[in-house]
């Protein structure tokens, strides 16, 4: 697809938008390959996605310049990127890695348009596993006196690679506000919890003690307030009386890889975007 674009776009409704994209497109001479949009209604704001055939050659910057006087007349936020570019991505972990080992399967596989440059956790457990990958292994042991030093090197690293994306997979350290901010819109945490419920510490051993029928995990942008960015993906399994907190937690590492491995595709290939607290995704 080294000759695809994808536009993205978000503005106030009213009536002309689509018209102007695609008369814009048709006079530059690309065809539409895939288009879909939203009106939000009680928002009023429209969004829209469009992959379209382009000229080889022809760049991003190029069509931004270009398509800056219809973006100022509808008011529009948008993007022009190039259609399956893997995009420079760090992962950060903790001490368990299933989410981890999932997304560097699927990585491996073809199966997620991401560049995986390096991996960053505050423990040692899977610098071997980030070896067989030939992926850069950086420990950065956290504490509260070491957190702002911590954080500055996990900047530099994220500079140095340039990273785009940044997928928390299990990393279980809360990041400062100011990190958040930096990372506002491109920063993905897994939740080990169908949201807003069990949210903090245990959640399997909550909802064991309240005896649910459903379990699940919720993918979503991290932002300063905890637990609270907008949601992403949620997938679910159910449950029963027979099971224990051990079933419970194995059938939920399940549930938290597939939905955190959605999330990254689908923000991968810009199909994500934002609505205030909520996301709009153009599956």
């Amino acid at each position: 697809m080294a000759n695809q674009l994808i536009l993205t776009l978000s503005c106030p409704d009213r009536r002309g938008i689509v018209h102007a994209v695609s008369g814009f497109l048709l006079e530059h001479g690309n065809n539409i390959v895939e288009a879909r949009q939203f009106e939000d209604r009680s928002t009023g704001l429209f969004f829209m996605r469009v992959q379209f055939s382009a000229d080889d050659g022809a760049s991003t910057g190029d069509f931004a310049d270009e398509f800056a006087s219809i973006a100022a007349r509808f008011e529009m936020r948008f993007a022009f990127r190039e259609a399956g570019r893997p995009v420079p991505t760090a992962i950060m972990v903790s001490r368990q890695g299933h989410c981890l080992n999932d997304l560097l399967f699927r990585w491996k596989s073809g199966l997620l348009p991401i560049d995986i440059r390096a991996i960053v956790s505050n423990h040692r457990d899977f610098y071997q596993l980030a070896a067989s990958y030939n992926i850069p292994f950086h420990e950065i042991p956290v504490s509260a006196a070491t957190k702002p030093r911590a954080e500055s090197r996990l900047v530099e690293i994220l500079e140095a690679e340039a990273v785009e994306l940044v997928v928390l997979a299990r990393y279980m350290q809360v990041l400062s506000d100011g990190l958040c901010e930096r990372l506002a819109g491109r920063a993905i945490n897994i939740h080990h919890s169908f949201l807003p419920s069990f949210k903090g510490a245990r959640p399997y051993q909550q909802a064991h003690d309240r005896g649910v029928k459903l379990i699940g995990a919720t993918a979503h942008y991290v932002t300063a307030r905890l637990d609270e960015g907008p949601i992403i993906e949620q997938e679910i399994e159910r449950v029963d009386h027979s099971m224990d907190v051990a079933t419970l937690s194995a059938i939920g590492r399940d549930v938290e890889s597939v939905a955190l491995a959605r999330a990254v595709k689908w923000h991968a290939e810009h199909r994500i975007l934002l609505n205030g607290a909520k996301t709009v995704i153009f599956r």
